[in-house]
């Protein structure tokens, strides 16, 4: 890897997550510029996650199959083609709303080839264990930071060019990363899988994530509560069936060793709270800033920035500490702090400062356990490496689907601080089982000639 590789591929990461929540704010500009019904809102709010959630161990098994840089590729230019889509959506007479849909559609499974091959890549690229620590910390701030200041961005562009500007912005963004990718990242020693991705399991993977994500949406709506329930119990089944195919296939789409390595299950558990815990807390956020205390979304964006500074802050921070402590201390510490905050807003209930302080103890809280979530999940044998980056963030995706709908349902029920209180909940007791002996299995597991991760042991 040339310099400059790992800002490249942090970029990548940055770009996919900022399509998430950009687009999101722009939902009632959408809305109202095609004519579209209230109802319409949904869909449009979870299909990209749909897809990006369902396609990401795909992405990841494609990369293995046939190269990762060469996917990443095609996922960069894949999301650029498909912004025209969404861009020029407004200028079409008929089915104006779908092409929308479409497009954001696209770019979800766009983002799902790129980012598990920008992590891969970016592993292969930071062999030595202290450059690995530093380049995990700009990932997961990238991330972080994106998914909180794509509200803010969104906003913006809506106000200064309308919604198709939130479409036309990844076309130069796609194109940027394209060259950045060219120029810094080499794909030469990349080992290929030659066994052939197994479709049935991919088919009932993406459906599984998919009827989860999207009944955990619906069960959101009162209107919809009903069919969601329905549809997440349908992603049951499905996932028994993919559990019964991944077990008989020849070549699973999920390798069996994925499922024996302790850190891989450990760290996908951690990121999936983190989002779980995080991002639930910052829509909750959202709403309550804007329908409670009549702020306009802007302004609102301006206070979950203080999510996102705080990430970057703290992230940077875990180098030093993971050299002095394990994965799972720096965790459990990042995920009290979390809980710090939520337990905050939630005693504090009716004021901005609360709402300000606390996203900010939970965004320096998600700095840490981030990284060192993604730390304790790619602490794998090389050839594990690419499936655990689409396992971790299928997880984290799953985190974002089902901690929101349940959060939001707590809150439509027992009010917002109830909601926020519950967050606090789930975070304080994730945080004392890293404090407890159970995770020394995989903390020896982790030392076993894992190489680059020696940040896990004490």
């Amino acid at each position: 890897m040339r310099r400059g590789a790992v800002f490249v591929l942090c970029l990548v990461q940055f770009v996919d997550v900022l399509g998430v929540t950009s687009a999101t704010t722009a939902i009632p500009a959408i809305l109202s510029g095609l004519g579209a019904p209230e109802s319409a809102a949904g869909p449009l709010a979870t299909v990209y996650a749909m897809f990006f959630g369902g396609l990401l161990i795909l992405g990841a098994r494609l990369g293995d199959r046939f190269g990762h840089r060469r996917v990443l590729l095609v996922g960069i230019g894949m999301f650029g083609a498909v912004s025209v889509l969404g861009g020029t959506a407004a200028v079409w007479h008929q089915g104006a709303l779908a092409v929308v849909l479409v497009g954001r559609a696209l770019q979800g499974a766009a983002a799902a080839l790129s980012v598990p091959s920008a992590l891969r890549l970016l592993l292969s690229a930071t062999p030595e264990a202290p450059r690995r620590r530093g380049a995990l910390a700009a990932w997961s701030a990238t991330g972080a930071a994106a998914g909180a200041s794509g509200f803010l961005v969104g906003g913006l562009l809506v106000q200064a060019f309308g919604w198709p500007a939130v479409f036309w912005v990844n076309l130069p963004l796609a194109c940027a990363l394209t060259i950045g990718t060219l120029a810094t990242v080499t794909g030469a020693r990349e080992r290929t899988d030659e066994e052939p991705v197994d479709a049935l399991g991919a088919a009932l993977l993406i459906l599984t994530v998919m009827a989860v994500i999207a009944g955990a949406a619906w069960i959101e709506q009162p209107a919809t509560r009903v069919i969601g329930v329905a549809t997440v119990g349908a992603g049951v089944v499905l996932a028994v069936l993919l559990g019964i195919r991944l077990h008989t296939a020849r070549a699973p789409l999920i390798p069996a060793a994925a499922f024996r390595s302790r850190p891989l299950r450990q760290g996908t558990l951690l990121s999936f709270v983190n989002t779980a815990t995080t991002s639930s807390t910052a829509v909750l956020a959202t709403l309550f800033l804007q329908e409670r205390l009549g702020i306009d979304p802007i302004a609102s964006g301006l206070t979950l920035m203080a999510l996102s500074v705080a990430v970057i802050l703290t992230s940077t921070s875990t180098r030093p500490l993971l050299k002095r402590l394990s994965a799972y201390a720096v965790c459990g510490m990042g995920i009290a702090a979390i809980a710090l905050g939520c337990l905050l807003m939630a005693l504090t209930v009716g004021t901005w400062w609360g709402v300000f302080v606390g996203v900010a103890l939970a965004g320096a809280g998600l700095g840490l356990s981030s990284v060192a979530a993604t730390t304790i999940g790619t602490t794998v044998p090389d050839e594990l490496a690419g499936s655990a980056s689409g396992i971790l963030n299928t997880g984290a995706q799953l985190g974002t689907a089902l901690g929101t709908s349940a959060l939001v349902l707590v809150a439509s029920v027992a009010g917002v601080g109830a909601g926020w209180a519950a967050a606090a909940l789930l975070a304080a007791a994730t945080a004392a089982w890293c404090a407890l002996p159970a995770p020394l299995g995989a903390r020896r597991e982790s030392l076993e000639g894992v190489s680059g991760s020696g940040s896990t042991g004490r």
